[in-house]
Formats: structure tokens, sequence, C-alpha cells
């Protein structure tokens, strides 16, 4: 009945590993993340070991070297297992583990499946201690995950705890066939021996269930914080796309963005050229040219509000919208800018300026406005250029 038992048991864990092994083979190779090279490593350490179980069990051996090979196998891939696991959940804790560690952890491995080998040379005696290993090694894993909080590890700690407990229970299950205790009843002892494999396997598919659903935790995150780096970046693209490189201030793509603030309150907008700014190039090199356009932005960013807009439009051209301004206010702060070029100390030419002006009514039109104040511009830039004639 044992036999038997044992025999079904070990052909349903065998058969459900295969399947979970299967699954994460799969998934390593659809999502291509290096966390879960482990756990393909561990479902197949797990293969192996319920595949040396059913050699057993079916083959029977009766050569002593075959049953000591059969037991250093068995305890070698079941202890690679558990290793690999507790090694996968770590990465997902941020934990790295060196290749020096590794190799002493497989070494650590070897030497235990040599010595219990042949020390262990009965079915409960094997299942005593594997069982007992494999329940401190999960158990403190399970410790683990539960101190470190790692998001979303909630069914894998879970998953560990409950394969623990059963490894505990399994293991005095295998202590008390060993070392028989009165009032305990052999018979259903040695039933759930033979069978807890099946046990075994639900609390494999909840560790299987725990690594999908932390692996998806995690790449959440991952792309979550990459959604919130790319819009920090496109703010920064963004930002130096309306930059004016030279002199620092927007340039006219922040127009519109612009327009869209002051569409509800109004504004005064005051286009600005700089006059014979060609004449400043030809006599004194566009190097001089690029710093009298800086200092006039600097100028003009003095002489205004924080809050009203000083935009670069083009070459020699700028443009002020201050919102809800009172145009005759805006023209003291004109004549501010005036007397700021004239009393600045420079080495370079005098900055002079013709400037227009026109009002930007609530819910009005941004670019007939923005034109009207050209025109005024151009319309004082022809008075001035009379006055200079007649003189």
């Amino acid at each position: 009945m044992e036999l038997l038992l044992w025999r079904w048991s070990t052909s349903a864990q065998i058969t459900s590993a295969l399947m979970i092994a299967v699954f994460f083979v799969v998934l390593a190779r659809s999502v291509h993340r290096v966390e879960l090279r482990s756990w393909v490593y561990a479902w197949l350490a797990n293969l192996a070991a319920l595949s040396v179980t059913i050699i057993f069990w079916y083959a029977q051996p009766s050569s002593p070297f075959a049953f000591v090979a059969l037991r250093g196998s068995y305890f070698f891939w079941k202890t690679m297992f558990v290793v690999l696991l507790v090694a996968g959940a770590l990465r997902f804790v941020r934990r790295r583990t060196s290749v020096a560690v590794s190799r002493a952890v497989v070494a650590c491995v070897i030497a235990y499946s040599v010595i219990a080998a042949f020390a262990m040379d009965t079915i409960d005696r094997i299942g005593l201690i594997q069982s007992a290993v494999m329940g401190l090694i999960l158990g403190a894993c399970a410790v683990l995950l539960v101190m470190k909080r790692a998001p979303g590890s909630g069914w894998l700690t879970a998953g560990f705890a409950i394969r623990a407990v059963l490894a505990v229970v399994e293991t005095l299950a295998h202590g008390a066939r060993i070392v028989p205790t009165p009032g305990l009843p052999q018979p259903a002892i040695g039933i759930f021996v033979a069978s807890y494999s099946s046990f075994d396997t639900g609390a494999e598919w909840v560790i299987a269930l725990g690594c999908v659903l932390i692996l998806y935790r995690t790449i959440q995150e991952e792309l979550t914080q990459s959604n919130v780096d790319l819009l920090a970046a496109q703010e920064v693209l963004q930002e130096l796309v309306d930059r004016d490189p030279l002199t620092g201030l927007s340039n006219r793509r922040a127009l519109p963005e612009v327009f869209r603030k002051v569409f509800d309150t109004g504004a005064t907008i005051l286009f600005f050229d700089l006059n014979d700014f060609k004449g400043i190039n030809d006599a004194y090199g566009h190097q001089m040219g690029d710093e009298c356009l800086k200092r006039f932005a600097r100028v003009l960013q003095a002489s205004f509000r924080p809050d009203d807009h000083v935009i670069r439009y083009a070459g020699d051209e700028f443009v002020v919208i201050a919102q809800s301004a009172d145009p005759s206010q805006m023209l003291d702060r004109v004549e501010r800018v005036r007397e700021r070029l004239k009393f600045e100390r420079s080495d370079g030419p005098t900055i002079k300026f013709s400037v227009g002006h026109a009002h930007l009514p609530v819910n009005g039109d941004s670019e007939a406005t923005l034109r009207a104040a050209d025109e005024a511009m151009y319309q004082e830039k022809s008075v001035s250029r009379g006055r200079l004639r007649s003189v």
C-alpha cells in the first residue's frame, strides 16, 4: 500500500514539477529577465531530484553502489532546488551574490550530499535530514522576506512558509518512524510519509505563483520609473527646445503656451526691435552683436515684473507679454529699459530700440494682437528714421 502511494504521489509531483519547469523556461525566454535564471535552474533541479526518486521507486536497485549514487544525486538536486529558490528570491530584494560565494555554496551542497549519501542509508533517514534542511533554508528565507518587506513578495513569502512548515511536519513524521513513539499510530504516519509529496506540490505552485507576482510587480515598478524618467527627460528637452541658447530667454516656440496662460486674463504685448543692429555687427563684429543681444535681454528681464514673459522672438526682435497689465504702466517700464541701457556700463556700442505695444483683451485674438504690436513697432521705427533724416 505504502509503495503504491509513494509511486502515485511521486508521479503526481514530477508531473507538476515538469509543468512548472516548462512554464518558467518559456517565461524566461519570453521576458529575458536575469532574475528568472535562478528560478529556471531551481525548477529544473527539482525535476532532476524527482526523476531520481522515480528511478529509485520503479527500478528498486539492489546494488549498494547504485543506491549510494541515487541518494547522493537526490540530496544534491533537492538541496540545489531550495538554494536556487532562495537565490532567486534574494535577487528580487536587491541582494547580489558574488561568484566566490556562489561557488562556496555549491561546494557545501556537494559536500553535504556526499556525506549524507553514505550516512543516511534508509528512506526515513533520507527524508528526515533532507526535510530538516529544506525547512531550515526555506523558513529562514521566508523570515528574511518578511523583514525586507519586498514589494509584491506576499505570495512568495507564503509559499516559502507553507513549504517550510510541511518540511518540519515531514521531518517529525520520519523521526517518528525511526524512533517509534507510544501513542502515535504508525500506519497513519506511514500513509502520510508515502503521500506527502502531493502536499508539497500544492506549496510549490504557491511558490511559483509568488515568483510570477513579484516579477510582475518588479517590472511594473521599473515601467513606472521609466515613465517618470521619460517625462522628466521630455520636460528637459522641451525646455531646451523652447529656450534661446544665446540669451537664456524663451523663444517664439513658447508663445502658444504663454498665450494660453493669459487667455482668461488679458495682457499687454510689447514688440521690441534693436535699431541698426546690422550696423553694430558690421562695425564691431558678430561677437559684439551677440553681447549686445545678451545685454538687452538682461535689461528687459530686470525692467519688467518677474511674472512677465520676456521672449526672444527672432534675431534682434524681442517680445514682452505682461499679464493683466495696464498699457500705460508698461510704457513706464519701457522708459526704464531706455534708462538702464543708457547708464549701464559697457565697452560696446549704445543700444537703441523701437517698440510697439497692443492690448490683448480677455479671450482675445493673440495672433492679431501680436501683429498689431509688431506694426506699431515698425511705425515707431519709421518715425525714428524720419527724424534722423530731417537732422
